[in-house]
């Protein structure tokens, strides 16, 4: 494989879901529940849930529902994705570049409570980082960019110095916002224009600089 591009950074911001970990099936299977008891067709739900916390999707797809019932159906919900880890692997590439990063300023930035975060990443075998803002860190979900701001913040670096790796377009339009530029990972972040694009995560290298900068090398 080729060097199509290289992106410096001095820290790597990672999204979970559809990024490190293929949770798709479960993922579509509980939200396939909850749209059929709405009455909405599940591929307009799954067009906002992505990377998005559950509350927001609902209060972005029913408007007038109490908030309140929105909080419970999220809570209920992650109760059951924290049970079924059934078919949850990790994105091809997602071991090897963990391990290139173990060593790196990086931390996990996600939509998911503490106990799915540690479900997922366990059950496709992977190490949490150390530094990771979950569902409970923040008190608005993707878009917004309070997540990816919060992790720069704990890493002491300011958000321009930060690439993130994300799939979906509430995670990628986060990125932007917080001024970070974003590798898309997967086929569904190619419509939200990321800063660089990759199939999964065997199309990235990271090699580490002298001058504290880790160049990401985006393979083609």
């Amino acid at each position: 494989m080729t060097v199509n591009a290289t992106l410096t950074a001095r820290a790597l911001l990672l999204d979970m879901d559809s990024t490190l970990v293929n949770s798709e099936a479960v993922v579509e299977r509980l939200w396939g529940t909850w749209a059929a008891a709405h009455g909405l067709p599940i591929d307009e739900v799954l067009a906002v849930a992505h990377g998005r916390q559950g509350w927001a999707t609902m209060a972005a797809l029913l408007p007038d529902r109490p908030m309140e019932l929105n909080h419970a159906d999220n809570a209920r919900m992650l109760r059951e994705e924290t049970t079924i880890v059934d078919g949850v692997v990790p994105v091809p590439g997602a071991p090897a570049f963990l391990a290139a990063v173990a060593h790196l300023p990086h931390a996990l930035v996600t939509s998911a409570d503490i106990a799915l975060t540690e479900a997922r990443m366990g059950a496709a075998g992977l190490p949490v980082p150390a530094v990771r803002i979950t569902a409970e860190s923040v008190t608005v979900s993707k878009p917004d960019p309070e997540g990816f701001l919060k992790a720069a913040a704990e890493l002491g670096l300011p958000p321009g110095d930060c690439l993130v790796f994300e799939d979906s377009g509430a995670g990628i339009a986060a990125g932007k916002a917080a001024g970070m530029r974003v590798v898309g990972v997967g086929a569904r972040a190619v419509a939200h224009d990321p800063t660089a694009h990759v199939a999964d995560l065997t199309g990235v290298r990271v090699e580490e600089r002298g001058d504290g900068l880790i160049a990401v090398h985006i393979l083609g």
